[in-house]
């Protein structure tokens, strides 16, 4: 029951993104998603249909990317990538050892949004949400701290 929230923070960051460039309508949004995210596609999509009517968001569609596991072993040092649950990640299929650190695939993140204009604006939310820019021609990227601000390119 976590994608509702989870959906609202999609469409809130989508919304004002778009909305401080101006753009009137948002055609689509991008989602990385990991696999050991435990973000479920199909939930997120029903709640989106839902909260998204009657906004600039309402019809726009979600494009979901998942990203697979990777592992390095802390002893032996291999990287293993690619891997893809329900496969068990609590040995290292090289040297045995439980002593794993896990490199990706728990990420959840909006990285971009496309609006009516067909401008492709690419959004970047890093670390937490604590970055956030949209990125197009007119506009160079800045992000200070937990805030960010876009300003036109001269």
């Amino acid at each position: 029951m976590h994608e509702l929230a989870v959906t609202q923070g999609i469409l809130s960051v989508a919304i004002d993104a778009a909305q401080q460039h101006h753009a009137r309508h948002i055609t689509a949004i991008d989602l990385v998603i990991g696999e050991l995210s435990s973000i479920v596609d199909d939930s997120v999509q029903f709640y989106f249909d839902y909260l998204s009517q009657g906004t600039p968001a309402e019809h726009a569609t979600l494009r979901f990317q998942r990203r697979l596991v990777t592992l390095v072993c802390l002893d032996c040092g291999k990287r293993n990538t690619n891997i893809r649950p329900p496969v068990s990640i609590q040995n290292c299929p090289d040297c045995g050892s439980t002593r794993l650190q896990i490199l990706g695939g728990m990420e959840f993140y909006v990285e971009s949004i496309e609006v009516d204009e067909g401008q492709y604006h690419p959004l970047y939310v890093a670390n937490e949400g604590k970055c956030l820019a949209i990125v197009a021609p007119e506009w160079s990227e800045s992000c200070a701290g937990s805030n960010a601000s876009s300003s036109p390119r001269t």
